[in-house]
């Protein structure tokens, strides 16, 4: 319970934040976006129609697809968005100190890809979708196998064209409307992996016993032992291998050292640990 409540308030949050970057950066200076928000922004130019309607219209209509393609598992975490996001583009639209929030077209443009890059990445984060123009994409790519990443910039690029089309806009603000995509899709990958960077050391040394014990001691994280052979010697000993935070690593690196000046150590980045010490609780070591 506690978790759809913490995961319930995530959605609600990144929903409000993807309306706000809309409201309050977008449209008061002119930009394009993609996704649905893009289809009501050029058919609030040629009808006048309120841009949350359209983005109702399309959320709803995508929900209903989305429902008989990928079944109510997908319908349920699609849901929320489907009618939050329109609901607060409806209410952020009357709030008119957002129009005047800066009139600097580049400090919108960099607000505006903030905004929606972090809602997005907040919604992703839990496992939510933000349903609407995300649909498409992911059932052409269950019929073709094509990359979802791919097809969700082409539909952008597809919306950004339309909006180019019908909408009164210069080459100017097709740029910057370029820039907001870009910018939104660097903030939402990194707002989906905050917190999740850890780094993988592998220590290849024959006094692994040793290095084994400062791993549970002093850093107090676990490790794996692997079976090696090594290269010049060719003698069978053991590799530890162990996942810390960055701001152990080099901690683990000096105490490594003191123990061996030469030992053989290999760090990488990985992106998504999941295990005791790191989403379970810590045993007594």
């Amino acid at each position: 319970m506690k978790k759809r409540i913490y995961e319930t308030i995530i959605i609600i949050i990144g929903n409000f934040i993807l309306a706000l970057g809309l409201c309050a950066f977008i449209t008061p200076v002119g930009l394009i976006t993609g996704g649905a928000s893009g289809i009501g922004i050029a058919i609030k130019s040629l009808m006048n129609i309120n841009i949350s309607y359209t983005v109702y219209a399309i959320n709803i209509i995508m929900f209903i697809i989305g429902y008989f393609y990928f079944g109510k598992k997908f319908a349920t975490g699609t849901l929320l968005s489907t009618f939050l996001y329109p609901t607060f583009l409806a209410v952020l639209e009357k709030v008119p100190q957002l129009q005047n929030i800066t009139n600097d077209v580049l400090l919108s443009t960099l607000y505006a890809g903030l905004c929606i890059g972090l809602g997005l990445g907040l919604v992703l984060r839990v496992g939510a979708s933000t349903g609407g123009m995300d649909i498409p994409p992911l059932i052409i790519n269950k019929k073709t196998g094509i990359s979802i990443a791919w097809l969700i910039n082409i539909f952008d690029c597809i919306i950004l064209v339309f909006q180019v089309v019908f909408c009164p806009i210069t080459i100017e603000q097709v740029l910057y409307g370029i820039t907001v995509v870009i910018i939104t899709t660097i903030v939402m990958d990194k707002v989906i992996m905050l917190g999740e960077t850890k780094v993988q050391v592998t220590i290849i040394s024959p006094k692994w016993q040793e290095i084994r014990k400062i791993v549970f001691d002093d850093i107090n994280r676990g490790c794996t032992l692997l079976n090696v052979t090594t290269g010049y010697y060719q003698k069978n000993q053991f590799a530890v291998m162990s996942v810390v935070s960055k701001r152990e690593l080099h901690l683990l690196n000096e105490m490594i050292l003191n123990i061996d000046p030469t030992a053989f150590i290999i760090s990488n980045e990985t992106h998504s640990v999941k295990g005791r010490g790191f989403t379970l609780p810590s045993i007594d070591l």
